[in-house]
């Protein structure tokens, strides 16, 4: 019997349900362009759920950001954090289960979060239905280490003992 290489996703509960659709009202509210929901259960610990949208200027990503953290409070969950007021270019709201980022398109396109999230989801699914074809079940490599290229075929560092000069 093998053991799954991640943990089960979590069944959703209705609070979460309830704050995902608090946020997705409030950057509806706000007009937040291309808005897209992200379950990341069962890939990270730190949220089930990623909603990524994007603002029209940084003023605009600062209101839609302030708008989420206000419908957050008046459901009575106060953000853990709120980065990148400041600039504006790229606010991330953490409502602990949810993670909210707002950020001006071409910073969206540069740091493709949904493509980085949706990767390893799309590559599982694949192996998975390619191994169920096969009749196997993946198992995690054992005792395997990654080795990057750069040190690849070279021999590990050793820290000579440090040799101390005698004073006569």
């Amino acid at each position: 019997m093998s053991t799954p290489l991640r943990a089960r996703r979590n069944p959703r509960n209705q609070a979460l349900v309830n704050l995902e659709k608090q946020v997705l009202a409030a950057l509806e509210d706000m007009k937040a362009v291309n808005v897209r929901v992200l379950d990341v259960r069962g890939l990270t610990d730190v949220a089930d759920t990623m909603i990524v949208a994007s603002g029209n200027s940084d003023r605009h990503v600062r209101a839609v950001a302030d708008r989420v953290v206000e419908k957050a409070k008046e459901m009575g969950r106060r953000p853990m954090g709120l980065e990148g007021t400041r600039d504006g270019e790229w606010v991330l709201v953490d409502l602990q289960d949810v993670l909210v980022h707002v950020m001006l398109p071409r910073i969206r396109e540069f740091y493709a979060l949904e493509q980085l999230w949706e990767a390893p989801q799309a590559s599982r699914q694949k192996a998975d239905a390619k191994s169920a074809k096969a009749g196997r079940v993946r198992k995690p490599a054992a005792g395997k280490t990654a080795v990057s290229k750069r040190g690849a075929g070279k021999k590990p560092f050793k820290r000579r003992p440090a040799t101390r000069a005698s004073s006569t």
